[in-house]
């Protein structure tokens, strides 16, 4: 199902239609996966997996989606449900974008996924999502971003942020042809220990992907419930009992941590009881926590100044492995991962302390549908083994629920969203009812809004459910160079220079030092500004050819083009052709073996021998002229003018040619085909300048240096006429100039008269030409 909102009542562009696409995490919490497509360009955040199912049930939906036409892939933290899955695409689908997240989420990722990977495989390998070969191959390709540096790939912007939720977290603000798109992630704006709260981005975004986790829940203050956490944890002590508190392995598990070190160290008496935290992972990535202080809040900061000491190497809490060296005797506090309770040392932990009454169980995270943790939160009075669905546990520890998520609530959520100022607001990560009270709790509030221009419009895509939005791009140039106006203003401030007009058309800039900068013409409102219009990465810019190199780092180059044909003619028959078709035509080399002519001042065509070459830069319009001469060259020799012109008497003795006379071969060849047609009818003179046709009482007259016929039958004129036009187009190009010529005459043609000859019944008229020669104007 398609929603589309447009920016006025102009049909739909498909190419300004932004879209989106949630795969994994619309309507539900887990295998967060969201994707948007604008201008061609693709961008795709987070690939999580559902922590309440396994294996391939547990992806979001990839099938559904053309992975390979992913530009970027961006991860907000390293949270299993936003970050499990991203071996499987990159290893295991035509995934081929590049993949970006923060400094620490990259350290901590790898150990993470590296025990998930562990814990996941089993004997059924359907349970497997990918190996530790893939998982290491994939990581090797994640590029790192600092937070508030700004990185561009193929015209896609993003720049990181500070979300508040765990250790690396990211909110990312993407920009694609000027659509900026705020992504929150999970993120809190609510400063605790260690972690810096959300940030607000310089830049107002025009789409704003928000979390809605808690829907229109008001979080407990974070002092209350540090508070409510020591007493509970301190009277179960008090009690004999165990407090078991399931965690994710690292993000909350590190705040808890501090505030029960600090708890500790403040009551003397708790000596006695440990603390233990329980995960594979914890004293590897504890090391990120220690190396990354620099990147937490200031009272952390401020700590690591004073004391000198490195406020996440804990006093009071031992770290183990797993349960076989863990001594259950007496009471105790557990911090255990993982926080769902599906499995692992939190689970094994729960089916144990269950039947005494005397324990208690502290849920301080989200707990997702589907899973132990949600199940339990209703207090049953059984569980079910992990081992064996038959296999009931009777439940009599007691069950508290203090949140320590670091997710926003509705108030935290409601004032980011006003001070984001965003138009578009699409709802990601929340179970169904939860979204929906949080949407409709924000159409109530920005509902008199409605059909003014800060109108702002609420979604909330359920999985692979497209949303549509209309933006209508205008496309703006910067003029750069010797054409920008602005450039010369800029000159003049930056330099205390003094702005002087000339005249009216005309500026120029004297600085302090007497230096001046030439006078650059001043633009007119409406005036059209004429340069090479770069497009690059949506961004257009317009300069001048002599600053293309400069501005945009790109060169111009020319391309020669050149083509070689036989003619049978000579340079003088050529250059007529020329003439009659361009007009004056520019001899630049007139040789005894080489000819050369420039036609239109962008043609060159060289003549030596029987050999033709033209040259010229390609381009549009030498590309059409090129094809013009190409073709004339052609058709030269075979051309009806090409016979009438060489017919002339020439200046010098046909001794010199070796006895040859190209027109009388040509009257001969002609004569062939006409003797051919007539038979004994046909009679050539002696001379080779006419022929006669006798046939019955019928007399015709052939002038082979005019082409012309003379006949009073109509019949017999039309048959002639048409013979000897085919006969002086077949020879022509069989007869081209001896190669043994010593000279040849040029013939300046002054001017020609064209007559049309009506011939009844004829389709196509007789072309009769007559060449007049202008007294001493033959050149040698």
């Amino acid at each position: 199902m398609a929603t589309k909102r447009t920016a006025d009542e102009e049909p739909l562009n498909e190419n300004d239609l932004w879209n989106f696409v949630c795969l994994g995490g619309g309507s539900e919490v887990g295998r967060s996966c969201h994707i948007f497509t604008y201008k061609g360009k693709t961008v795709m955040l987070d690939a999580g997996v559902h922590p309440a199912y396994s294996g391939m049930n547990s992806l979001p939906f990839y099938d559904d989606y053309d992975l390979s036409t992913v530009d970027i892939l961006l991860i907000s933290h390293f949270h299993l449900d936003h970050a499990a899955s991203l071996p499987y695409v990159m290893e295991r689908t035509n995934f081929q974008g590049r993949v970006f997240m923060t400094h620490p989420t990259k350290a901590i990722y790898r150990w993470l996924l590296g025990d998930f990977v562990r814990v996941s495989t089993g004997p059924d390998s359907n349970h497997t999502l990918y190996t530790e070969a893939e998982l290491s191959s994939s990581f090797d390709r994640i590029e790192t971003i600092d937070y508030h540096s700004t990185m561009e790939v193929n015209g896609i912007k993003f720049t990181a942020y500070h979300a508040g939720h765990v250790l690396g977290a990211a909110m990312y603000l993407v920009e694609i042809a000027g659509v900026k798109t705020l992504f929150t992630g999970d993120y809190s704006r609510e400063e605790d220990r260690h972690l810096n709260q959300a940030e607000i981005p310089a830049q107002t975004p025009d789409i704003l992907i928000t979390e809605s986790t808690y829907g229109t829940g008001i979080h407990q203050q974070r002092l209350e419930k540090e508070a409510r956490l020591t007493s509970l944890i301190h009277s179960t002590i008090n009690k004999g009992g165990r407090c078991l508190l399931p965690v994710f392995a690292l993000g909350r598990a590190q705040e808890i941590l501090l505030i029960l070190d600090e708890y500790w160290e403040a009551h003397p008496e708790l000596e006695g009881v440990n603390i233990y935290y329980a995960s594979v992972l914890a004293r590897k990535c504890m090391a990120v926590f220690q190396t990354y202080v620099n990147m937490m809040n200031d009272s952390i900061r401020k700590k690591f100044r004073d004391s000198r000491t490195n406020p996440f190497h804990f006093k009071h809490i031992k770290s183990i492995k797993n349960l076989d060296r863990f001594d259950d005797i007496g009471p105790c506090v557990m911090v255990a991962a993982p926080g769902m309770l599906q499995n692992g040392v939190s689970r094994e932990l729960l089916e144990r302390w269950a039947p005494d009454s005397r324990n208690a169980l502290i849920l301080t995270g989200y707990s997702v549908e589907g899973t132990m943790a949600k199940q339990i939160i209703n207090e049953p009075t059984e569980i079910v083994s992990m081992n064996s669905s038959e296999n009931k546990i009777a439940r009599r520890l007691s069950v508290e629920e203090i949140s320590f998520a670091a997710h926003v609530d509705f108030k935290q959520n409601s004032t980011f969203i006003d001070l984001i100022s965003a138009k578009y607001i699409i709802l990601v990560h929340g179970e169904t009812n939860n979204m929906n009270r949080l949407k409709s709790a924000l159409t109530s509030k920005y509902n008199s809004r409605k059909g003014t221009p800060e109108e702002v419009t609420i979604f909330n895509p359920r999985n692979c459910e497209e949303l549509q939005l209309h933006f209508r791009s205008t496309k703006v140039a910067k003029v750069v160079g010797e054409i920008a106006t602005a450039t010369l203003i800029a000159t003049a401030a930056a330099t205390n220079g003094q702005l002087s007009v000339i005249d009216e058309k005309k500026l120029a800039i004297s600085g302090s030092g007497g230096v001046s900068v030439p006078p650059v013409t001043i633009p007119k409102d409406g005036q059209v500004l004429t340069g090479i219009l770069v497009e690059k990465d949506f961004h257009l810019s317009l300069v001048g050819a002599s600053d293309l190199k400069e501005y945009t780092g790109l060169t111009t180059s020319i391309v020669m083009e050149r083509q070689s044909i036989i003619v049978n003619a000579g340079s003088d028959l050529i250059r007529f052709h020329l003439e009659q078709m361009f007009g004056n035509i520019e001899v630049l080399v007139d040789e005894k073996d080489k000819v050369e002519f420039k036609v239109m001042d962008a043609v060159t065509v060289i003549h030596s021998k029987n050999l033709a070459t033209i040259e010229w830069v390609g381009n549009i319009m030498n590309d059409a002229i090129a094809d013009a001469v190409l073709g004339l060259l052609l058709s030269v020799d075979s051309s009806p003018a090409s016979v009438k012109l060489s017919s002339k008497s020439c200046s010098h003795s046909h001794g010199e040619h070796g006895g040859h006379d190209p027109f009388i071969e040509k009257v001969e060849q002609v004569s062939a085909i006409l003797r051919a047609q007539f038979g004994d009818s046909y009679t050539l003179a002696e001379d080779h300048r006419t022929a006669t046709i006798e046939i019955d009482a019928m007399k015709a007259v052939i002038h082979f240096e005019s082409l012309t016929v003379d006949c009073k039958a109509k019949t017999l004129l039309q048959r002639i006429i048409h013979v000897l036009d085919r006969a002086s187009y077949t020879v022509s190009p069989l007869v081209g100039e001896p190669r043994t010529v010593k000279k040849e005459t040029t013939v300046k043609v002054e001017e020609i008269k064209v007559e049309v000859v009506k011939v009844e019944d004829e389709k196509k008229p007789f072309v009769k030409s007559e060449v007049k020669e202008e007294p001493g104007k033959q050149e040698k």
